[in-house]
This record gives C-alpha cells, structure tokens and sequence, in this order.
C-alpha cells in the first residue's frame, strides 16, 4: 500500500529497557517534529509504530517481540519499525515476522527521520529493509534533540554510550558498542535551550555514565562536566544515573554534598557480593570497595538515597557465595536494592560456564533480597518523616488518590494535595507519614 505524507504524521513509539532508550525514544519523536508535522498516536491509530526494544535479558528479549507483534496485530496497515538493542543482536530473527517493514540497529537508529521526511510516501514492505552496521567500529556519539512536548518535568539527556568493560554476563558492550561521549558544549546547549530549559530537573544518563569523557579530545569526566555546569549557573537540578563503585570519587561525593545542584541520589551497581563470583563476572571491585564507598556517601550525605543492582543465580554462586551479597547489604546504608536473575545472553562470557544454579534456588533468594530491599526502603523512609524537603511536583496526578505527585532530591515519591499551578515547580514540603512502599504523603510547608 503507498499513500501520499499524512498531515499529521501520528507516530507511536514503544520503549524498552533503560533511561538511555526512553531518551533516544523522545529523540527519534523530535527529529521527525524538526522534519515534518507530527503527532503523538496510540498504536491502533498510528501511521508509524516505532518499536525500540531491549535485550539485556531473556525475558527482555521476548517482551520485544511481544510488543513488535502486538503493534502488527493492533494495526497491520501502519508501517512498522523496530529498533533499539534487539534489533541490533537478532535482526535474522525479527526478520521472519512477517509485518515488520524496517528493522534498524542502534548504529542507524535516528535513519528514521530520513526514511520518513516529506515529500517521501509511506509505503509497506513485502520484505523488511534491514539497516544495521558494525557497531563495534562506532567512533561517534548519535546527537540527542528533545521533543517540544516531551517530559517538561525531568527531561533525560543521554551524554554518553557505549561500553568497553565486556563484563561476563553482558550483552550490551554487543549491542551498544564502545564507549563515546557528548561534548560539554553540546550538553550545555541541550540544558540551556528550551525545551530542557524549562525543566526543573536534568537526569544525565549513559549506558557506562562514569567513562563520560575519556573518549574526547582533550579528555574530559563526568565531574568535570559537572563543575562546568554549575560555573554556567544552570537553572536546574541534575539528577546522575548508574554509577560504578570506582567511579565514584570522593571529590565526586565532595562536589555532590557541596552543591544544591546535584540530587543527592547514587545507584551503584553491586551484582554480586562475593569476591570469587565478582572476578569471575569480570567486575573490576570487590565487596570492600563497594562497601567503602557506600559508606564514603553515606558519611558525607546522610540524607542520600542509594540504590543499588544486585544480580541472583550468576554461574557458580553457591549458598555461601549469595550468603556474602545478603550480609553485605543487611550490613551497608543502602536505600534500595534492584534484584533481578541471571540471564544468559548468546555471545557472552558466562555462556560457557557449566555450573548453573536451580531456578527454585534463584526465585528463593531473588525473594530474599527483594524482602531486605523492602525493609531498607521502609527504614529510610521512617527517617525521612517531619523533615521538610523539595518535592518537584510532577505533570500527572497520582491514579488512586488524584493527588499531585512528584520527586524529591533523595529520590522519593511524595503525593500532596494542591493545584495545577504547582506543577513543575520544586516546593518545600513537610514529609507526613508513608502512603505505600513506594511513596510518601506530604504537606507544602
């Protein structure tokens, strides 16, 4: 079928996986904006359904396939385009289901404005056009635009990708290839500049967030960014994603506690808490270093969030092994823990490993530490309860109470009563009591 450019284009997009697919997920949305009229669509009414999918996991995997052939069955006349991680490991794969038309790697993900820019006329495919390099041999970091009615609240701005770290278990290194970063400037540019420069909040992500810069010239670091942010006396608060342990300096931690600028919140990926299962996943810590540098932000901002990654089931964990990552965690100032399952990935590492562990021994401590995590959330936020802290109240109300919503600094959910005005706007409010295990009730002060 071939039709004339529609005017609008209604555009539905998909995201799986991480914060760096859902930013390049509004991206791909501004590049067509900057090109042609655009609208934003429910799947069964689009003219485009992008797909931008995850393969960090099995289970990831198989959910973009699922939401690829939900797209094709909700709306077998739109053109159909699958992107993102997926796309780039299995393209063979996604090309025997029959309804995809473009099937782009993260080499060529932002090819989409081209393909589709006026006066070009949407036309489906017999046979998938297939658009997908050697990502491997990625040198240079895609630019990032933001949509013009994308999230006004807390835009997130990918300034670096890419992974050269090929930890044992992991595909993205695969998928994303080599690390490389944002210049400065351009980050500056994307925060200064409207619409980011409406926001409130600024979250900086990437997928290996603490190599930021190293691959420039001259070389630069995520503080360095930072520091140049805070000398341009920029309007918003910054929000850091992932972090490793090693990545986490004490002029890092300094330069947090000392400035207003930066939430005080830290994810820090653990993975495993023994020494032998670290080594042999590749990490490059041990559970010493981890715990010290816990405590290294702990000490210096007590009131800080941290969440940390704790992988379960890795080859070789025996009880022992995983008996060290619980009594590390009971034992450190963690706030939240992220548990998830070994997965083995083709092309990795671990994939020659031939001691695996019971999937019923999986699910047993997968539920413990999701147990202690609950217990560690409760127990700060207990701590958090009459002290008053900035909420930036968030665009949608929250679904059961009809409440405003919105984030603190420290990373927690707060739920106020109040009018639209405050939306987008960082309040101080009185923390009150806890509304569930993921938020908080709170008074303006």
């Amino acid at each position: 079928m071939t039709e004339p450019h529609r005017n609008p284009l209604k555009i539905s997009i998909t995201t799986l996986g991480c914060k760096v697919n859902q930013c390049e997920s509004e991206s791909l949305y501004a590049g067509l904006e900057r090109i042609c009229s655009v609208e934003r669509s429910e799947s069964v009414s689009a003219d485009i359904c992008v797909i931008n999918t995850c393969t960090v996991t099995q289970k990831a995997s198989m959910q973009s396939r699922q939401a690829v052939r939900k797209a094709i069955r909700d709306n077998p006349m739109a053109i159909i385009v699958v992107t993102g991680c997926y796309a780039q490991s299995e393209p063979g794969t996604l090309e025997k289901i029959k309804g995809i038309d473009y099937i782009l790697g993260n080499t060529d993900k932002h090819a989409i404005s081209r393909l589709f820019a006026p006066p070009t006329r949407m036309q489906k495919l017999s046979v998938p056009q297939i658009i997908c390099g050697d990502i491997r041999k990625m040198r240079q970091i895609a630019p990032i635009t933001l949509p013009v009615a994308g999230n006004r609240t807390r835009p997130f701005i990918r300034i670096q990708d890419g992974c050269d770290n090929f930890c044992a278990y992991c595909i993205v290194p695969y998928t994303r290839g080599p690390s490389r970063s944002l210049p400065p400037d351009e980050v500056l540019n994307i925060i200064q500049n409207p619409p980011a420069a409406n926001a409130k909040e600024i979250v900086l992500t990437g997928i290996h967030l603490g190599r930021y810069g190293q691959d420039l010239t001259p070389p630069t670091s995520l503080l360095g960014l930072l520091a140049a942010l805070k000398n341009a006396k920029i309007g918003q608060r910054i929000r850091l994603s992932s972090l490793e342990p090693l990545e986490i300096s004490d002029a890092l931690i300094k330069f947090t506690a000392d400035s207003i600028m930066i939430c005080r919140h830290f994810h820090v990926p653990l993975q495993s808490g023994d020494v032998n299962i670290l080594k042999r996943m590749n990490r490059t810590y041990t559970p010493a270093i981890f715990a010290e540098t816990i405590h290294s932000i702990h000490q210096a901002i007590p009131e800080a969030a941290i969440g940390a990654d704790i992988m379960v089931g890795f080859p070789g964990e025996t009880e022992a092994a995983f008996k060290n990552t619980f009594e590390l965690l009971k034992n450190l100032p963690v706030t939240y823990l992220h548990v998830f399952p070994f997965s083995s990935r083709p092309g990795t590492k671990a994939v020659e490993f031939s001691d695996p562990v019971d999937p019923q021994t999986i699910k047993k401590r997968r539920n413990q530490l999701l147990l202690l995590g609950r217990e560690k959330k409760s127990a700060f936020y207990s701590r958090m309860i009459g002290k008053t802290i900035g909420v930036l109240i968030e665009e949608k109300r929250e679904a059961r109470t009809g409440l405003l919503t919105g984030l603190t600094s420290n990373y927690m959910r707060v739920v106020v009563d109040g009018d639209d005005r405050l939306k987008n706007r960082i309040i101080p409010c009185r923390i009150t009591g806890v509304l569930n295990k993921d938020a908080m009730t709170g008074a303006p002060a």
